[in-house]
């Protein structure tokens, strides 16, 4: 009975040794904000961002003062010319709406710059971290940076100046 369970206990530490995984933390907000192309790319987007943030204040300016301005000639206006001042009101309104969407929306054009510009630097940083997992054997990378919480992490595990050496950075 002692031998089987001698084997028994062999087996189940042999075992856990085999299926032991290697893994590491970075900090990817970390690593990008170490890299001087991203500082400036970040700094064009907000750039671009600030500039076409003040097109809309100005046209939304713009907007309130005919707004206000209707209201003030409101009631001396016939019915026909409250109907076309509505309909252009209704217009620049909708036109407004439509920048505001186009600028900052969905796949607009701050989504389509931020591509643009920081998107190959995180394929850089991604390209980098995937060839440090591959040379040191790691079977997990977890990034302790926003996406993923972690709410321990030893910080002998953290590998992100590794990344940087190999991105040249450091």
């Amino acid at each position: 009975m002692k031998k089987i369970l001698i084997i028994f206990i062999s087996c189940l530490v042999f075992s856990a040794g085999l299926s032991a995984q290697r893994y590491a933390v970075i900090d990817s907000k970390y690593i990008l904000e170490k890299l001087p192309e991203y500082k400036a790319a970040q700094e064009k987007l907000d750039q671009f961002s600030a500039q076409w943030q003040q097109e809309i204040d100005q046209k939304s300016a713009a907007l309130d003062k005919m707004y206000k301005d209707y209201d003030a000639e409101k009631v001396m206006l016939s019915d026909d010319l409250k109907k076309k001042r509505e309909d252009q009101l209704f217009n620049a309104d909708k036109d407004l709406k439509d920048l505001q969407r186009k600028r900052f929306g969905y796949e607009g054009d701050i989504f389509k710059k931020r591509q643009e510009l920081i998107k190959p630097i995180q394929d850089r940083v991604y390209n980098a971290v995937q060839k440090l997992a591959v040379s040191k054997l790691y079977d997990f990378i977890l990034d302790k940076s926003e996406g993923i919480t972690v709410i321990f992490a030893d910080p002998k595990l953290d590998k992100s100046d590794d990344v940087l050496r190999e991105l040249g950075v450091k």
